[in-house]
């Protein structure tokens, strides 16, 4: 059994555990085992979650459990998402993240530190809403000279764009409606 804890239970860290629980079957047969959410982490009262068993509130219990082989990021800002990467990497666990925040900032700090132990730091689900775009253009376009890529790869501002487009909502309706639906960071500058 592969056991991870989820850091973060917003939009996208209740998503994961509910995809792994969905897709629990199709999961075990691409990777040989079962995925096990082992601990989540969040400062929300998850008493009334089906995840309530799970719930930590304490980072050491994550980081000295030696069954957890994985952390998902899912906290959202800098601090301590970037503390908790780096303890993670550092215990031997893997770090799958979507926070785009820590990863400019601190990306490549990260993957070092995941090289010298042995680990990984997974961050395509920082860029385009968790859509492959990275592995596949590493992959793929190896042998290409690419000088500049240009789109929008963020899901904040696709949804803030779309709506202006499709419904004629102006900026800051957008924004709030995103902020309210959870996609919107807590401090959106990065996002738009």
């Amino acid at each position: 059994m592969i056991s991870i804890a989820i850091l973060g239970f917003g939009n996208i860290g209740s998503g994961v555990a509910e995809v792994l629980k969905r897709n629990q079957d199709k999961i075990r047969a691409a990777v040989g085992d079962e995925v096990f959410v082992k601990y989540v982490l969040d400062k929300r009262d998850l008493s009334q979650s089906e995840y309530a068993d799970r719930a930590v509130l304490d980072i050491d219990i994550i980081m000295n459990d030696p069954e957890v082989s994985v952390v998902c990021e899912m906290l959202g800002g800098t601090q301590p998402a970037y503390d908790f990467s780096m303890a993670a990497l550092k215990a031997g666990k893997s770090v799958v993240t979507s926070n785009k925040e820590v990863v400019a900032r601190f990306g490549v700090a990260l993957l070092e530190t995941a090289r010298e132990n042995g680990v990984h730091y997974l961050y395509e689900a920082s860029v385009g809403g968790g859509i492959p775009i990275l592995h596949a253009m590493d992959d793929s376009l190896k042998g290409c000279h690419i000088h500049r890529i240009d789109g929008i790869l963020n899901g904040t501002t696709n949804y803030i764009l779309t709506r202006m487009h499709d419904c004629a909502s102006s900026f800051s309706d957008a924004l709030d409606e995103a902020r309210k639906l959870g996609y919107a960071e807590a401090n959106p500058t990065a996002d738009i």
